[in-house]
């Protein structure tokens, strides 16, 4: 509990600053049976960034890292809309089934072609990653011809637009994909085992866990969050677009899960760490678009709030502070006042 403080704390904050600025932002109002409101934006905003990175937090913990997300999200959306729309009904369930389960088989197949390079021909993971990063985007943009895809289908937009018992669908998807994650990495070996191999992976083997099969298993997951994110970023808008779709969330979900107390170098992870890192950058960023914050400057501020998270939440650098401050080193207020 005590490493989600600080993510807490800022997440707190930013509520706080939003309630300053914005008096009703926690109300919430129910219209034709749905509930809306900043918190219902929110958390429904952020579902696929949760998604891609509680993917990306399991493959770091394998002392890994995977750059391709974006991209498997543009050929996810890419693939599933290009389907529907050469279908002769584009609102029929099984057409949608079909479109989202090649999708989801495409995704998984790129994270298994990621494991394939890291674990079975041992490149480096930035390196081999990057392949699909480059090679993802253009594939999307050889599915869609490089135009965007719209189509008109009712069930596929269901699962980015629709709702269930008044809250957005997206939100059970992440509940259900979180509830299945913590399961399966907290209440069976398979946590142990992808801490164990990012510690020290020829340990691991010695000890008789099959290192090179957790590397496939990471990756494959992380493709099909990536994929998942795909469908409900592309249904929700009802559109695909290759070029720009999924662009730089690699860099968000890196950010949530070294923000969430995950460390890159492995050995370790905390998924709810990582959930709440996700939701300080989208309140982060909700809370720069309703200060009126100029688009041209508004990654800058984003930048600058997450490195000082970062250092917030660091240990090390607490410590430093503490040393420093009491070596003389860091000024006094009273010396700064005169």
């Amino acid at each position: 509990m005590k490493r989600l403080t600080w993510p807490l704390v800022t997440l707190a904050v930013l509520l706080l600053v939003n309630v300053i600025y914005k008096p009703d932002f926690f109300s919430i109002t129910m219209v034709d049976g749905h509930l809306f409101g900043s918190l219902i934006d929110i958390l429904n905003r952020a579902a696929p960034l949760i998604l891609v990175a509680v993917g990306m937090t399991l493959v770091i913990a394998t002392k890994g890292i995977d750059l391709s997300v974006g991209s498997v999200i543009a050929i996810s959306g890419a693939l599933a809309c290009l389907l529907i729309s050469k279908s002769e009904d584009a609102s029929a369930l099984n057409v949608v089934l079909i479109a989202v389960g090649a999708a989801l088989l495409v995704s998984v197949v790129s994270g298994l072609w990621n494991g394939l390079l890291v674990g079975g021909i041992g490149i480096q993971p930035i390196v081999a990653t990057l392949i699909l990063m480059v090679a993802g985007r253009g594939i999307a943009q050889l599915v869609t011809d490089g135009q965007i895809i719209t189509i008109s289908s009712e069930p596929y937009s269901f699962i980015g637009a629709g709702y269930l018992a008044g809250l957005p669908f997206s939100i059970f998807i992440v509940a259900f994909v979180l509830l299945v994650s913590a399961l399966l990495t907290r209440r069976t070996a398979i946590g142990l085992f992808i801490e164990s191999v990012g510690c020290n992976p020829e340990a691991s083997r010695l000890a008789g866990i099959r290192s090179t099969f957790v590397v496939f298993l990471v990756y494959m997951f992380c493709g099909l969050c990536a994929g998942i994110a795909g469908l409900i970023l592309s249904s929700n808008v009802s559109s695909a677009d290759g070029n720009n779709a999924g662009l730089w969330y690699e860099l968000d979900a890196i950010l949530a899960v070294v923000i969430g107390g995950t460390s890159l170098n492995g050995g370790r992870f905390y998924l709810a760490g990582t959930v709440l890192g996700a939701l300080i950058i989208q309140t982060l960023t909700t809370t720069i678009y309703s200060l009126g914050v100029p688009p041209e400057i508004t990654l800058v501020v984003k930048a600058v709030v997450v490195l000082l998270v970062c250092l917030i939440g660091s240990e090390q650098f607490r410590s430093k502070w503490k040393k420093d401050k009491a070596a003389g080193k860091v000024p006094s207020k009273k010396e700064v006042t005169a």
